[in-house]
Order: C-alpha cells, then structure tokens, then sequence
C-alpha cells in the first residue's frame, strides 16, 4: 500500500498508469496538517488538530481534460482516481490550448526559510489563545470577545507530470486574530485585528489585543456624515479588499471567457499616470510566496499595470496559448479543482507622495467595508458597500463615521487618483504589499 510518506512512489504509478492509456497527465498531491485553537468564557472551546492528504489528477487525451481526486493513498483508490479522470475527460469538450507543460525542471523551496520550526509546547499555545480573549474582555465597554483564535499551520504541495516534473512547495503560517464587541449604552461595534508569522514564538498577543481595542474604540461614536463626494483612502486590508474584488480584470481566463472588460485593452492607459500593480510572488517576507504555479511553472515578477498603462493578463498554459503567448506563470489548480488563473501576491508600488502630502486637508479614511462580494459588478466595474471610518483633516482623525455607504466604478475611480503614499505596508495576513492611495472625488451617502 502506498503511504502519506511516499508521495514520489505514489507519482510515479499514477503518470505510469495516465501515459499507458495514450495520454498526458499531472498530478497534485496536497498535504498538511494544523493546529486551530480558540477562547471563550476564559475557558478554551476549540482544540482541533487536523491532518490532510489530497491526489489530485488532470488527464489529457484526445485534445481532452479530466479530473478526478482521492483522499485515499492505497494503489486501488489512486487506479481508480486516474480511470475516472480518463472516464472524465472523455465526455469533455475538445480544447486544443489545453495541455500538459513539456517543463520537465525539479524545483523545490527551501523548508528553513518558509517552514521553521520552533519548540513551543502546546500549553504554551493554549495560554497564547486564552491571553487573547482574557486580555480584551478585560477592558472597559467590552462585551465579549465573539471571535479570536490562534492557527498553527503547515501545508505542503508536490506537482508530478508525465513530462518529468518533480516540484515541491512546503510553508508554515502562524496567525492570531481577535475581535471584540463593544457596547456603550445603545452604541455598539466589533472589530478586531491580526497578525501573522511564520514562528509561533514570534506573535506578538499583546499589540493584536491592543490593536483589536484601539479599532473598537475608535468606532464606537460614528456617526453617519452628509452626502457629499470625497477624497477617499481605504486602509491597506480594506484597499487590498477592494481591490481583490476587482482582480478579474487581470484575468486571461475571464478574458477567454469574454467577461474580462479589460481583455481588449492590453497596452492601452486605463488608470492614473502614477499607478503600478505587480505580482511579486519572489518576495519571501510574503506569506503567498510562490516558487512555481500549479502548473509547476515557475513564478517571476510581473508588471500587471505599469504607470497606469496595462501591461498584461495573467495567463496559464492554455489561455497564453490560446492568446499566442507565453505563460505568466500563473495558474491555479487544487487536488480538486480544473485549471484557472490566479495572482500570487499582489503589490502595489511606492508613490512620490510624502505622508504630509497623502493627507492634506480634508478625507475620509475607510476602514471597514460590508457586501463586498454582493455590492460589485466586476464586469461593469460598479460597486455599492457599506463603510465605516473616520473623517479626517490634515492627518488628524476628526470623528468616527459609521453607516454609510460608498459607491461608484472602480475602473473610473483609478482613474481619479490624486496620490499615492511614499511607504509600502503589508496586510495582517501578509499577503498583499501596499502603498496607500487617494482616490479623489468618491460618493458617500450619509
């Protein structure tokens, strides 16, 4: 019986038994383990420690693709994963841009950067998700803690194909997050805060409470403002928000598809002069560093808007040939999922304006955001979502502002940039890398 512990033997049967069948495959093999611990009542309500292991395989024939997957790692159940997919792919729609990559190269990424170890006891880590709970509710006004936890995990990808691809991914995420509800009266918020790492040992419990409180407090008297157009600067996890709902215009898929609005404007300006957006997946301080894609292409830099002019699509194998180009190094497939595209780790870059500059006179800074998915039309570029921050003047915080709404078009609105800050920030997941930026003439509905 293959084992967890073979992931190489478990390979090279499964590409046996696709290339004996006159076809081309890849294999995905998916594996992890984690640990998930979570407070409440100072009490701990969750200890779950869970383990996974997914094949997952995509076959080609007959200008076909299939897929199947098995949770299961005996030889029976990865004979059958395999003649499922063949079974699969013969009901599929032909599709001639569709095939398994000639790179044969052996890639792997280096364990002692992106997956450390560290000697932490458990009790340690149940004292740490208990400190997150006790250190907020603790605090004056606050109701409870609803939500907090602390994840210790681990996930390792191995992509094989019949072209002789050996890549193997492997990284370590550390996260604590908190949120508390607090009243005051009739007033009531909830918000919250988070950090990652990639060594446990290297949380810092204290600034997540300290930070989960400081955004509660800061929002407890907002109030609705007039409606009126604004400047507006998101925070960085609402920015990178923002923008994430709108990633599809990136997309060489939606734009094979014929829902990509940008699919024809690949050259052309369609944002302000000072705006570049990257795909940085070489940036190992990331938490989506990416050697390769799912394809086991290997991953690189990309200009996805540079200056304001669009630059590229991101595309995988089939939509760059599809397109008559060369793949970005950007597709996405999981044990159980077809081929798609996807960024690695955004960026956007540093601006020429100093933080005096940024925030001039008077704006709104956003920093909480509801309906994302259900408020956007990603075709249309329109958007309508609840909000809440404050309103600022010279860099100072005025007052709370809550119960709003913020609407318009996004491909309008990076048009409308009026500057973009000097500094770059990480998101709280470190995943996305950002410069803050000030969109000028934005609607708000009090």
């Amino acid at each position: 019986m293959t084992t967890v512990s073979e992931p190489r033997e478990a390979a090279a049967r499964i590409l046996e038994r696709i290339s004996a069948q006159g076809a081309s495959g890849d294999l995905i093999i998916s594996r992890g383990n984690s640990l998930s611990l979570k407070a409440r009542d100072a009490a701990l309500e969750e200890h779950k420690v869970t383990s996974s292991q997914v094949f997952g395989v995509r076959v080609i024939k007959d200008d076909r693709a299939g897929i199947a997957y098995s949770e299961a790692a005996d030889d029976a159940a990865l004979d059958s994963m395999v003649d499922q997919a063949l079974v699969n792919a013969s009901f599929a729609r032909t599709d001639e841009h569709e095939r398994i990559s000639t790179n044969a190269a052996t890639l792997s990424t280096d364990d002692s950067m992106l997956c450390p170890a560290d000697d932490v006891d458990i009790e340690h880590k149940i004292d740490t998700a208990l400190a997150l709970e006790s250190g907020l509710v603790s605090r004056p006004k606050v109701k409870n803690v609803p939500y907090n936890g602390i994840t210790d995990a681990v996930g390792e990808q191995f992509i094989f194909s019949t072209a002789g691809l050996d890549a193997r991914g492997k990284s370590r995420m550390c996260f604590a997050h908190t949120y508390a509800l607090l009243e005051d009266g009739e007033k009531s918020v909830m918000e919250g805060y988070g950090a990652a790492t990639r060594r446990f040992d290297e949380l810092d419990i204290d600034t997540v409470v300290d930070e989960a409180y400081a955004r509660c407090l800061a929002l407890l008297d907002g109030k609705a403002i007039p409606s009126a157009h604004y400047d507006v600067l998101f925070d960085i996890e609402t920015q990178d928000a923002v923008f994430g709902v709108f990633s599809m215009m990136f997309s060489g898929k939606s734009a094979k598809d014929g829902v990509n609005p940008m699919r024809d404007k690949v050259g052309e300006v369609i944002a302000e002069s000072e705006l570049s957006v990257i795909d940085a997946p070489e940036r190992i301080e990331g938490f989506h560093y990416s050697l390769f894609d799912d394809e086991g292409t290997p991953a690189k830099r990309v200009t996805l808007i540079g200056n304001g002019r669009l630059e590229t699509l991101i595309h995988n194998s089939a939509t760059a040939s599809f397109y008559g180009c060369e793949t970005t190094g950007h597709a996405t497939r999981s044990a159980r999922s077809p081929l798609g595209v996807g960024i690695h780790q955004a960026e956007i870059a540093a601006g020429s304006a100093s933080e005096a500059d940024l925030f001039a006179g008077e704006y709104l800074e956003l920093v909480d955001l509801t309906g994302l998915h259900s408020g956007a039309n990603p075709i249309s570029g329109d958007f309508s979502f609840g909000a809440s921050g404050f309103l600022c003047r010279d860099g100072e915080r005025i007052r709370a502002v809550r119960n709003i709404t913020v609407a318009g078009n996004f491909y309008e609105m990076i048009k409308r940039i009026s500057a973009i800050g000097d500094q770059q920030f990480w998101t709280m997941d470190r995943s996305a890398l950002m410069a803050q930026i000030r969109f000028h003439d934005v609607a708000i509905s009090g």
